[in-house]
């Protein structure tokens, strides 16, 4: 039954208007035809802003919502995942948000240098062990990549539940001498929250929040 309903899902993925599904060959061969040209195909010059491995999509939906002057791309690979948010925003006819099924190590084939405002993250696999660091979005790797899209002075946000995350991050921005907007180990104890965008919860966080995890949040420049 599983696989008969993913299987249907990626069927009305083809027909969904707020999701594109290019080629891992397009993209390796940079012949994807909107990179550079966003603002065309968004019909407006707001800015751009992704959530990467953003599964359900629930933050894109929420800042879409909350942010009608901008326009939100959500991007990962699980094409059943992109599904629910894809499907609610067709329902509510959000305008400013679009789903892409991509690699984000692509990304640089996606969007052309300085097209992008701003990226979050938000409680990402954080890779403890040694062997997966080279799949952490934020290793040095994944941030050079996101440097090129990002306009200078083009923001990164991370939301997670991990200590570990939260920590190596914090050294990675330390040694390449990033800067640090804002940082906080447990932001729901903070009184003065830096901006309303912190306060979205998805289903996730509402769980880790149950189980008393502190929720961590980051927002830094490269």
């Amino acid at each position: 039954m599983g696989s008969k309903n993913k299987l249907k899902k990626f069927n009305d993925l083809k027909d969904f208007k707020n999701v594109l599904e290019p080629s891992r060959d397009v993209l390796i061969d940079d012949k994807f035809k909107i990179k550079g040209k966003w603002s065309n195909f968004f019909k407006n010059n707001n800015p751009i802003i992704l959530e990467l491995a953003c599964g359900k999509g629930e933050y894109s939906y929420e800042l879409a919502k909350l942010y009608p002057d901008k326009n939100f791309i959500g991007i990962d690979i699980k094409g059943s995942r992109i599904w629910s948010g894809a499907k609610k925003s067709l329902e509510n006819k959000l305008e400013n948000l679009f789903f892409i099924r991509a690699q984000i190590e692509l990304l640089n084939s996606i969007f052309a240098n300085q097209e992008v405002s701003e990226i979050w993250i938000t409680f990402p696999d954080p890779n403890i062990k040694f062997k997966r660091i080279k799949h952490c979005l934020l290793n040095n790797q994944f941030l050079e990549i996101y440097k090129k899209v990002l306009k200078v002075g083009g923001l990164i946000n991370l939301k997670t539940d991990s200590e570990f995350l939260y920590g190596y991050v914090l050294g990675i921005l330390s040694k390449n001498k990033s800067k640090i907007h804002y940082a906080h180990h447990d932001i729901y104890s903070n009184r003065y929250s830096p901006n309303e965008s912190i306060n979205i919860k998805t289903h996730y966080e509402m769980i880790y929040l149950k189980e008393k995890k502190a929720i961590k949040y980051l927002k830094f420049e490269l």
